[in-house]
C-alpha cells in the first residue's frame, strides 16, 4: 500500500541495464564488443524486427522495432543475433544477487530493471545514495562487462524517471527538495504509466508536461482516466510514495504474458504466427524459470484503428513454447479472419500452478516440457556454448509437429 506524506524521506534507486539483450550478448561474446550488434526476432528473415541494439548500432540510427532490412540500410555491417532468453534470465538473477548485498528491499521490473530502497542501509554503508549508485555502476561494469544507468530519488516513480534521463552509464539524482524544478518541465509521456495513446489524449487539452498534469484538478483526472490517474497525480505531486517490495516477499504471479507492437502493421497469418511464436518463447522461459504451468491461454489483438479483440480458452496444464504457440494460434484461428491490419499482439498464460510437486501427463504429449526444462538447465550451466544444440532441439520439435496429424500443426 502506498503511503501519504511520509515524514522520513527515503532513498530509492532505480537501476536499469543499458541495451540489456544486446549488452549481454556482447559481454558474453567479446568478439562482438567493437561491432554494431542487434538482437532480432528472426535473423534469418529480413522482415524480422530489432528487439535491442548496442550503442554502436544506435550511433548509426538503428532503432528498436524497425525491420532488419531497414536497420541494415543504415548499418550494412550490422550483426544480427537471435535472442537467448535463458541467458538473459540467468544474468538477471545474478544482478539481483549483487543488489541484495545492499538491501533486501529489491523489486524487479522486468529482466533488466530493479528498484532498491537503501534507506535502512545508509547508516552502516556510510555513503550517500549517489555514492551507492556509482558503486553499483562500477561493480556491474567490472563483474558483467556492461553498464547500467541509475536514478536516485525519494520515490519509485522519480527514481525510474532519473534512470531514463541520462544514458548510458550515468547516475541522475532527483532529490525531494528539487524534484519539481528538475522534472515538471519534462514531457508527460516520459513517466511510467503514460503511454503514447494516453499522452495524445492529454495533448488534445493542451496538457503536455508533468507540471501541466499536476496542475489539473484530481476530480477532472478521475473523470478522464479513473483511479489510476488520481494515484499518478498524487505520486507526481510527491504526496504518495509506493514502498519498494521485499525481494523475498514478492507474491507469485497469477499470470505470465508478453506483448509487442509491431513497427509496421501486419495482416497475414504467417506474420501473426511469427509474432505469436516469438512471444510464446518468452513466456515459456518465464514459466520454466518460475516452475509454473498454466491452464488458460489468452490472446489480445489490436487493429490499426485501435480496436481490441480479446479471447481466451482453458487447456490442459501447459508450459512449453510449442504448446503455448499451438494453443494461441488455434485460439486466433477460431475468431480471427486475417482481414484487418494489426498493430499489436499479446499472449498470456494464466491459472498458474507450480510444477515442482506434480505434473498431469497427456497421451498426446510429445515430451516438449521435458525438453524445455532440460535445455534450460543446460543453458543455465553452459550459456552460449549450447546454442547449436538449442537450434537442433527446435528443429526436432518442428519435425515432431510436421509429423502430427493434420489439425495439430
Amino acid at each position: 500500500m502506498a503511503e501519504k506524506n511520509q515524514t522520513k524521506v527515503r532513498t530509492i534507486l532505480h537501476v536499469d541495464v543499458n541495451n540489456y539483450f544486446a549488452s549481454v550478448e556482447c559481454s558474453t561474446r567479446p568478439e562482438l564488443k567493437e561491432k554494431p550488434v542487434a538482437v532480432t526476432g528472426n535473423p534469418e528473415k529480413r522482415t524480422g524486427i530489432i528487439l535491442a541494439k548496442n550503442e554502436i548500432a544506435k550511433s548509426f540510427g538503428v532503432k528498436t522495432g524497425e525491420a532488419i532490412w531497414q536497420a541494415k540500410q543504415k548499418c550494412p555491417d550490422l550483426v544480427t543475433l537471435a535472442p537467448h532468453y535463458a541467458l538473459y534470465e540467468k544474468i538477471s538473477k545474478q544482478l539481483h544477487k549483487l543488489y541484495l548485498t545492499y538491501t533486501d528491499l529489491v523489486e524487479p521490473l522486468g529482466l533488466d530493471e530493479c528498484w532498491l530502497d537503501i534507506t535502512p542501509s545508509l547508516n552502516y554503508l556510510g555513503k550517500t545514495g549517489k555514492e551507492v549508485a556509482d558503486e553499483i555502476r562500477a561493480k556491474v561494469r567490472k563483474q558483467f562487462g556492461f553498464t547500467v544507468s541509475v536514478g536516485v530519488s525519494f520515490s519509485k516513480i522519480f527514481a525510474k524517471l532519473g534512470s531514463d534521463m541520462k544514458k548510458p552509464d550515468a547516475t541522475t539524482e532527483i532529490p525531494y527538495q528539487k524534484f519539481k524544478q528538475k522534472t515538471y518541465s519534462l514531457p508527460l509521456n516520459c513517466i511510467i504509466g503514460i503511454g503514447g495513446r494516453l499522452a495524445k489524449k492529454f495533448e488534445k487539452i493542451n496538457i503536455n508536461t508533468i507540471g501541466d498534469f499536476v496542475d489539473l484538478d484530481e476530480k477532472y483526472i478521475s473523470q478522464m482516466i479513473g483511479k489510476t490517474g488520481t494515484e499518478l497525480h498524487q505520486k507526481l505531486s510527491g504526496n504518495l510514495i509506493d514502498p519498494v517490495k521485499c525481494y523475498f516477499d514478492i507474491t507469485p504471479p497469477k499470470s505470465v504474458g508478453n506483448g509487442t507492437t509491431t513497427i509496421t502493421d501486419i495482416k497475414s497469418k504467417e506474420d501473426v504466427h511469427a509474432v505469436i511464436s516469438f512471444l510464446s518463447e518468452k513466456i515459456a522461459l518465464r514459466l520454466s524459470n518460475g516452475n509454473f504451468q498454466g491452464c488458460c491461454v489468452s490472446v489480445s489483438l489490436k487493429t490499426a484503428d485501435f480496436k481490441r479483440f480479446h479471447h481466451s480458452h482453458t487447456t490442459l496444464p501447459i508450459r512449453s513454447k510449442e504448446e503455448i504457440e499451438k494453443s494461441a494460434m488455434a485460439l486466433v484461428d477460431s475468431f480471427w479472419k486475417y482481414d484487418q491490419m494489426l498493430r499489436s499482439i499479446r499472449v498470456q498464460v494464466s491459472s498458474l500452478q507450480k510444477t515442482d510437486q506434480y505434473e498431469q501427463l497427456s497421451f498426446f504429449n510429445t515430451q516438449t516440457n521435458n525438453l524445455t526444462q532440460s535445455l534450460k538447465k543446460i543453458k543455465d550451466k553452459y550459456g552460449n556454448k549450447i546454442y547449436i544444440a538449442s537450434d537442433m532441439a527446435s528443429f526436432i520439435n518442428r519435425k515432431n509437429s510436421d509429423e502430427a496429424p493434420s489439425g495439430d500443426k
